[in-house]
């Protein structure tokens, strides 16, 4: 048969694999076979990344952190580098059968019911992955059992190694499991990699109908059981135009999502878990012989009563479950007949009571907030009782409308509590809206849960810019610190230790560093017009210090004009006070015409003469409009003699509005516990800082800035409010002042908990 040049060839494969089973051995018809599926299957994996881009980058688009964003777009990357290898990897993988056949065994564990062990605390993540691999593989199943099932007894015929439905190399099962292990590599979370299963089911699972059509009909056509009647062939309606065009859309809305029986596997185990810790963590309720046990669509109606008659807020005390059983004592009296709750809902409502628990006495969850959220319990009991795939199922609108609610609520803080901001004010009428209108359509939780989400949205908007606002106004700071600190090395390299003139000091701390700095940040260190700015500033210190050289006084002569001309223009492209720079000139000037006297008094009687002509024309240079120019330089005496300072201490240069004041931080060690935790932080974090018994503070890290090692921190709108350095947040890690604050999803976390304590009680 004439193949692909494309199509990865698996003879070389299976020698490779095992030299001791050659393709040659295996029948012309399962050639044929494996070439036709490695055709179709390479054009879906080919499909598939083609459109992982776009899909990846409209979840970026719609993300609600920038850690979430970073997520989809580090995916992005790893998908592009590691295509080839994957796509390789997965051919070779679904193939390697057809080379070994009679070695064949399959490489993991069949993709069964969840196990007791996949509910661990810390598997959740397996958990998830496993369901959504079962999902997949009953999807197929349904749709497609038939022509599965005859390819699998076709192979039967043609091979020695008996195959089932899972171990067939075409089935569902196996190709999952092959592209779960060709993409091992990628470095991804799982709700990407949720994302990239669902991309998977789309471009790939959702075409084996057509491949099993085909499968059989090569099968047929070569005399393999042709009495086998196939259905025909139906187009998969998911890959019409519209579908295509909007892949985001579905892959983003159905990631995490499971249907058929897996979804019920989830709520299985967690019921074999509460029947073997029944009677210790759970009570057994003492019920009559009789007792007949109510519908579901009782529980319901005596669940809506609890619903408009609970108490306004839920209290700590309030009991779930004690408050059901009066109910039904009430209600049994007035019939007659004993009546109890079913095991099955009584099942839902220890759960979902264990999960209210949790969240209840959550410390991430905001106190002042958490009897909103309490008045939730009834409603997503409900619910819980409509719908099991409550527990399985991430994407379920009341599952998610509870996260994004404690999401939203994370950076909570107690001075809001007494304004009853926006937030508090629609998470209340959510709240109230469930308990009035919530009976047993759930779709009242995905009308909530969209709006709730524009709500946050349009926040958000806003709470980001104005952070971005904050990171650049941080940025420039640093910048400003930064070349602070080159115009402080510059000053001080060059003033430190001398004895000069005082007016020569003020100058260039006051007047001069403020050029320096300007330079500094518009044209950098490396620039001319830097290295021209401390010329300008070694020139003035030298014509300040004495020289005897008679050379130096031809030195000075020249230098004089260009030095007071750059003097000028610097000051007043820094917008340097124009009386202050009067004032330093004039000072300035008897500095010079006192340094030619120096060198008058120095020279022998026939030059002291020639010696007057150029202090009068240092003076004229220096344009001051002083009398100086006129008064009669022979005697030094007529002139004020400059006060003298040594530079004894370094200069530091504040910005505006810094404080000098302030004690020096504590120093840890490099290795200390305390910087690493510092160090772990991750921009976007959320923390508690405990101020004082009575005030604690949350706000999330907006920025690090590395030039100035800050740490800046802002509130749920964005505005900065605290700043703290490296060392400083050690400090309040090391007296337990911070705490990080869990930002991963609140009903996730609760089932997380509610597992391994059933979990550690079932091995107790």
């Amino acid at each position: 048969m004439k193949t692909d040049a494309n199509v990865v060839h698996l003879n070389q494969v299976a020698a490779e694999q095992s030299p001791t089973s050659p393709v040659g051995r295996l029948p012309v018809a399962l050639i044929h076979l494996r070439d036709k599926a490695a055709q179709q299957l390479k054009h879906s994996l080919q499909t598939l990344f083609d459109n992982a881009d776009d899909t990846l980058f409209e979840m970026a688009d719609r993300a609600a952190s920038n850690g979430e964003q970073n997520a989809f777009f580090e995916a992005m990357r790893d998908l592009r580098l590691k295509r080839k290898s994957i796509e390789r990897g997965f051919l070779q993988k679904v193939f390697e059968p057809f080379a070994t056949f009679n070695q064949y065994e399959i490489g993991r564990a069949p993709l069964g019911a969840v196990s007791f062990d996949s509910l661990a605390l810390v598997q959740h993540d397996e958990l998830e992955e496993s369901v959504a691999l079962e999902a997949m593989i009953a999807k197929v199943m349904s749709r497609d059992s038939m022509g599965v099932r005859h390819l699998t007894t076709r192979l039967n015929a043609l091979v020695s190694k008996k195959l089932d439905d899972k171990s067939n190399p075409l089935g569902p099962a196996a190709l999952c499991a092959a592209f779960l292990e060709a993409c091992s590599s990628l470095g991804v979370e799982i709700k990407v990699k949720l994302i990239i299963l669902k991309l998977f089911e789309k471009y790939v699972l959702a075409d084996l109908d057509q491949l099993y059509a085909e499968a059989n009909q090569l099968l047929v056509a070569a005399g393999v059981l042709p009495e086998l009647q196939s259905a025909p062939v139906r187009r998969n309606p998911d890959h019409s135009p519209a579908a295509v065009r909007d892949p985001a859309h579905q892959a983003g809305t159905a990631a995490g999502e499971q249907t058929g029986d897996s979804v019920q596997e989830v709520f299985v185990a967690l019921q074999d878990l509460l029947a073997q810790v029944r009677g210790r963590a759970l009570p057994r309720r003492e019920t009559p012989a009789d007792a007949a046990p109510i519908t579901s669509r009782d529980l319901l109606r005596l669940l809506s009563h609890m619903q408009q008659h609970a108490p306004a807020p839920v209290s700590d005390q309030f009991d779930l479950r004690e408050q059901l059983e009066q109910l039904l004592s009430s209600a049994s009296a007035r019939s007659g007949k004993a009546r109890m709750v079913g095991e099955v809902d009584e099942d839902v409502i220890n759960l979902v009571s264990m999960l209210f628990e949790f969240i209840l006495d959550d410390r991430t969850l905001p106190d002042s907030l958490k009897a909103l959220i309490a008045r939730l319990q009834i409603p997503m009991l409900k619910v819980a009782v409509l719908d099991k795939t409550f527990f399985s199922r991430g994407s379920h609108p009341a599952r998610r409308l509870l996260n994004e609610i404690a999401s939203a609520a994370l950076g909570w803080g107690e001075q809001d509590d007494t304004q009853r901001g926006s937030l508090y004010q629609k998470i209340e009428q959510v709240v109230q809206r469930l308990l009035n209108d919530f009976v047993d359509d759930p779709q009242i939780f995905a009308e909530l849960l969209a709006d709730f989400l524009a709500f946050t949205g349009n926040e958000r908007r806003r709470s980001e810019l104005l952070e971005q606002r904050t990171r650049d106004a941080e940025e420039g700071s640093a910048k400003a610190e930064l070349a602070r600190r080159q115009v402080e090395l510059a000053l001080n390299e060059r003033l430190l230790g001398k004895r000069l003139p005082e007016v020569v000091v003020r100058l260039l701390q006051e007047a001069w560093s403020k050029v320096l700095l300007l330079t500094c940040l518009k044209h950098g260190v490396d620039s001319p017009e830097w290295r021209a700015a401390l010329a300008t500033m070694d020139d003035l210190v030298w014509s300040a210090q004495p020289h005897e050289d008679p050379e130096a006084r031809l030195h000075l002569l020249q230098l004089v004009p260009g030095l007071l001309k750059a003097l000028r223009e610097g000051m007043a492209s820094a917008a340097f006070d124009p009386f202050s720079t009067g004032e330093f000139f004039s000072q300035l000037e008897i500095l010079h015409v006192q340094a030619f006297q120096r060198f008058k008094r120095v020279m022998p009687a026939a030059e002291q003469q020639r010696a007057e002509e150029p202090a009068m024309l240092v003076s004229d240079a220096h344009e001051s409009g002083s009398e100086l120019a006129t008064l009669e330089l022979s005697s030094a005496a007529e002139l004020d003699v400059p006060a003298m300072i040594e530079v004894v201490e370094e200069i530091v240069l504040l910005a505006p509005g810094q404080s000098d004041a302030g004690k020096p931080e504590i120093c840890l060690a490099d290795d200390d516990e305390a910087l690493l935790r510092v160090d772990s932080l991750r921009v976007g974090s959320w923390v508690e800082f405990q101020e004082d018994p009575e005030h604690k503070l949350r706000c999330k890290l907006a920025a690090v800035i590395k030039a100035t090692g800050k740490y800046i921190f802002v509130n749920r709108t964005g505005m900065k409010i605290l700043e703290k350095t490296r060392m400083g947040l050690a400090i309040e890690f090391r007296r337990d002042a911070i705490r990080l604050l869990d930002d991963a999803l609140l009903f996730d976390r609760a089932l997380e908990s509610v597992i391994g304590n059933l979990r550690k009680l079932k091995g107790a």
